[in-house]
């Protein structure tokens, strides 16, 4: 069996290559329902924002690198996982790279690990 550190970050790289494949199917299982991302400019967006703007094509996400991600298990139920990104974005027909800093909050609920928060930031 998995320990939880595991799973989490096979939930991550999951979540990474869905994005990346705009797989929405994917994203609905690693994101909870009442899923809750802020942006670096303090915009919050939920799960069904994230899934539109990736099913219109309104976002593309060309390539994804993880750097520095660390996982904190709080309990056997929460954990907080932070880390940075570099990312190749498509929006509005123009490409660019994207860099960040996130935590994120996961909850096991039912024996399954989902992310239920986010929070980016830009780096200074």
């Amino acid at each position: 069996m998995k320990s939880d550190e595991q799973e989490i970050v096979n939930l991550f790289e999951d979540g990474d290559r869905a994005l990346i494949a705009a797989d929405v199917i994917e994203l609905s299982r690693i994101f909870a329902d009442d899923y809750i991302q802020y942006d670096e400019l303090g915009e919050p967006h939920t799960k069904q924002d994230v899934i539109s703007n990736l099913k219109t094509g309104a976002i593309r996400y060309l390539s994804m690198t993880s750097t520095g991600r660390r996982i904190r298990l709080l309990s056997a139920k929460v954990a907080i996982v932070h880390g940075s990104e570099e990312d190749d974005v498509e929006h509005g027909g123009q490409r660019f790279p994207v860099r960040y800093i996130y935590m994120d909050v996961v909850v096991n609920r039912n024996g399954r690990w989902q992310i239920v928060g986010s929070q980016l930031a830009k780096p200074s």
